[in-house]
């Protein structure tokens, strides 16, 4: 992969369809839109253009664009072909453009290039991606933020006091003996050093909830065998993804669903019923439940019968927990002790209401314009602590000296700047493009 090449591929997903937008970016986008197109429209206007191949046959008739660098998304001179989404016409353009010299473009090559050429930073790529593929209006809102740059601005300011923390540090180390820098100037930066540190360990504090909202609120269902754990799944599902029976262990493997809760994306583990049993396969499942329970945001637990020990059905989990108790138009009285926090059937839909109104108060209360202003990504949240380690070091080091303090300061920019790919992300850019599909 070269910046010199110039690239083009299908951006508008599946054909057939009534449009498809081809794109083009790199040197000879110019020279291959008139060879395409004839005369090229102006910058940044759509033209209606014959298509046509290099022997001058027309395959098409549509709309042609034209953007210079570096006004561009990539910024590199950038065309756009907008024409009929057959797949005949679709590909007899793509072969044109592959037999003028140009090159099918890889998976997020155009992000790419749009990145080395600092038209967008890693958090804005990364916030791109997630846009793509958002599936509910709380992810859409955490993505835009993140691709029109909200938290790169953020970051961009703690970047600023950072440096001048450091200017200020270099100005009395270099210039102690001139009478226009006073001594202990640099005293002056440590109180904002120490707001800045705490700010930065809040925020990433936050990198919990933004998980939340990109990946999914993981609800693991979990309970005895023929509780009404597949039961429920179908249920809020509305339609059969679990196989439901009155013969124990018949859920042998963990199966997900994914669901719109509130905007925001829920996804429900079906697990393999609890018990002790001495067949392999659903030992196998019932390992797979535990596990599945330790990593969830919220376990349902769900018990049938009077007698639940609700503490062995833990198996160990310490995290929050809804006790439900399942088939009460069967069992409805028969509860007196230890009662569940909500009493559900699914022939009749009583108490279902009540059990999503609980799961809603699990999920992240945002207010306040900068709400989605969130890490979202483990990468994130590990770069934010070695900043606020770093700058930590920094104020504890006056016993050692400015020079080493400023060393810290140095080093907790630098973390800093991995985040938006300002220094030192190399090794993540293979990682995060390959998410991308081809044509963006």
């Amino acid at each position: 992969m070269t910046s010199s090449d110039t690239i083009f591929a299908l951006s508008s997903g599946g054909l057939p369809s009534g449009v498809a937008v081809i794109r083009i970016s790199g040197p000879q986008c110019f020279a291959v839109l008139g060879e395409l197109c004839g005369p090229v429209p102006a910058p940044r206007v759509a033209g209606l253009r014959p298509i046509r191949n290099r022997n001058g046959e027309q395959l098409d008739t549509g709309l042609a664009l034209y953007f210079p660098a570096p006004a561009s998304f990539t910024g590199e001179d950038c065309g756009e072909l907008q024409i009929h989404g057959g797949r005949a016409v679709v590909a007899s353009v793509l072969r044109t453009l592959s037999e003028s010299g140009l090159r099918q473009a890889e998976a997020g090559e155009f992000t790419r290039r749009a990145f080395h050429n600092g038209k967008l930073d890693l958090i804005e790529v990364e916030g791109l991606s997630d846009l793509i593929v958002a599936e509910t209006e709380m992810q859409r809102r955490l993505a835009s933020e993140h691709a029109a740059g909200g938290l790169s601005a953020l970051y961009e300011s703690w970047a600023k006091r950072l440096t001048h923390a450091r200017a200020m540090i270099e100005a009395e180390l270099d210039f102690a003996d001139e009478d226009d820098v006073p001594g202990s100037v640099a005293d002056t930066i440590w109180k904002d050093m120490d707001t800045l540190r705490q700010e930065i360990a809040k925020h990433a504090e936050g990198t919990g909830i933004g998980e939340i909202i990109r990946d999914g609120l993981k609800i693991v269902i979990a309970g005895k065998p023929n509780a009404g754990k597949s039961s429920l799944l179908n249920y809020l599902t509305k339609r059969d993804v679990a196989i439901v029976t009155d013969i124990p262990g018949t859920t042998r493997d963990v199966i997900t669903v994914d669901l719109d809760l509130n905007g925001f994306a829920v996804r429900f583990y079906d697990t393999a019923g609890i018990r002790d049993t001495d067949e392999p396969v659903e030992r196998e499942g019932i390992r797979r439940a535990r596990l599945a329970m330790n990593d969830a945001n919220l376990v349902l637990l769900l018990g049938d019968e009077p007698e639940t020990d609700w503490d062995v059905l833990r198996s160990g989990h310490t995290g929050p927990v809804i006790r439900v108790g399942t088939k009460a138009d069967l069992r409805h009285t028969e509860w007196l002790d230890d009662l569940p926090d909500v009493m559900i059937s699914t022939r009749t839909g009583e108490g279902i209401d009540e059990l999503l109104s609980r799961i809603r108060g699990h999920l992240p209360h945002l207010s306040g314009a900068g709400a989605l202003a969130l890490p979202s990504r483990q990468r994130h949240r590990l770069c934010l602590e070695e900043v606020a380690d770093a700058i930590g070091h920094a104020l504890g080091s006056h016993a050692l000296g400015l020079d080493i303090q400023a060393e810290y300061l140095r080093l907790s920019a630098v973390a800093l700047g991995r985040i938006t790919g300002a220094t030192d992300v190399e090794n993540l850019l293979d990682v995060i493009f390959s998410e991308f599909c081809i044509g963006k």
